[in-house]
């Protein structure tokens, strides 16, 4: 009797541990493959297919703009099921909330539709140097120091914090760390009082430096104020704004991403290439021409979705500089495409193949996973090396993403941002 009791629990045990992973496993496919935000342009039809026993509902006050399957509804709410291919379509711009139900009954989430009008993109693909200030003096982390009188001090200590930025010294605006420094000397060792800015919040803090057995004061701690490297141009768009990398510009360090105060893109010349090979990314090593000549724009905005700012109206485009039109997710397809990139002094489109496609915004760099198929490339780098993020995927003569980052342990695959990504950072 006893073993029956047992052999029945271990039964139900096991058809409720089934039970939450077929749930896990649902919910695990919908948010992979279900976006929060669709887009799609004004007059143009739409297609999908999620293949997801969902239903959805459109409600507008816009009665008539909406169409699905061609056919317009005269009604303020649209019903849609997602376990079928569909279209949409609108004649109006405008923003719409799909609410969805799984299995028609249970909420689950909504979604953004947002139409919009055409936009269009110049893929370059193109190396630039990248040269940007914070917006204060970045702080990297503290240390000991040793006094004059031989003892150990941390004057920073639970003061200063990794990814603070120090905007004043002494009520004296700083932006140069070889500023803040001469303003720690002329201190002698009295305290300072510095104005910081944490996870965007503005507070004072006061430190008493420590006088050194080389007569320095310092107050332990280490900072930057600059960086510079090299990426790939993305895109211009067609009224003069460019965005580059697909990711953001952040401290080697820290590893946050850098709040800059201004910050300019030149042309880059590519002098040699480290191959990448398992365990070991390569780099694309070149020469920034830091000149006026030579300046492409003015970064404004750095985000987790690549650099973002206006070209310089000097700046002449390439012959083979054709606008394309954006691909959304929706357009986005496994199977071949290409990356545009320029690491041999010509511009190259070169044959990819898109293995994965993440619909989800857990992380918004890394929506596409790539493999490089095209063996002139791999015989040039190895595969995606530092400094080709940014470079522009193209499938089906639309601009679909940029590439982000590659695979530490297989040079040859890397990830990739949707491109409509990087358009509502540029938005």
């Amino acid at each position: 009797m006893r073993r029956k009791k047992i052999y029945r629990r271990v039964l139900l045990s096991l058809f409720l541990v089934s039970i939450a992973a077929i749930i896990y496993l649902v919910i695990y496919s919908l948010e992979k493959n279900i976006p929060d935000e669709i887009k799609i342009v004004v007059d143009r039809e739409e297609r999908f297919s999620f293949n997801m026993p969902l239903k959805a509902n459109i409600e507008t006050e816009d009665i008539g703009v909406i169409s699905v399957n061609n056919s317009k509804i005269p009604s303020n709410k649209i019903d849609i099921d997602l376990n079928e291919p569909f279209t949409l379509q609108s004649t109006k711009t405008g923003q719409y909330n799909i609410n969805l139900k799984l299995f028609g009954i249970f909420n689950y989430k909504k979604i953004s539709l947002d139409v919009i009008e055409t936009v269009e993109l110049i893929p370059c693909g193109t190396p630039i140097g990248i040269s940007v200030e914070t917006d204060g003096i970045l702080v990297l982390g503290n240390s000991e120091i040793t006094g004059a009188d031989g003892l150990n001090y941390s004057p920073s200590y639970n003061k200063l914090k990794s990814g603070d930025y120090i905007l004043s010294i002494n009520n004296r605006k700083v932006m140069y760390k070889e500023d803040f420094i001469e303003e720690i000397q002329k201190s002698n060792g009295r305290d300072i009082r510095l104005q910081i800015r944490r996870n965007g919040e503005i507070s004072n803090i006061i430190i008493t430096p420590v006088k050194t057995a080389d007569g320095d004061y310092k107050i332990g701690t280490w900072i930057r104020d600059d960086t510079q490297g090299i990426g790939t141009l993305t895109f211009i768009s067609t009224n003069g704004h460019f965005g580059a990398l697909g990711h953001g510009i952040t401290d080697i360090d820290t590893g946050r991403l850098m709040e800059i105060d201004n910050g300019t893109i030149y042309d880059a010349q590519i002098m040699f290439i480290v191959k990448g090979k398992e365990g070991e990314p390569g780099e694309l090593i070149g020469i920034i021409r830091q000149n006026e000549k030579n300046k492409i724009g003015e970064i404004t905005d750095n985000t987790s979705q690549g650099i973002f700012g206006k070209v310089n109206h000097k700046y002449k485009l390439k012959e083979e500089f054709k606008p394309l039109k954006i691909g959304f997710k929706q357009d986005v397809k496994l199977g071949k495409a290409y990356i545009r990139c320029m690491v041999d002094g010509k511009i190259v489109d070169y044959e990819i193949n898109i293995q994965k496609i993440d619909m989800s915004n857990s992380n918004q760099s890394k929506g596409l996973v790539i493999k490089i198929t095209d063996e002139r490339l791999l015989n040039l780098t190895g595969g995606i090396v530092q400094g080709m993020s940014g470079s522009p995927i193209i499938q089906n003569n639309k601009i679909i993403g940029a590439v982000t980052h590659v695979f530490i342990q297989d040079s040859t695959k890397g990830y990739g941002t949707f491109i409509e990504n990087m358009v509502n950072k540029l938005e």
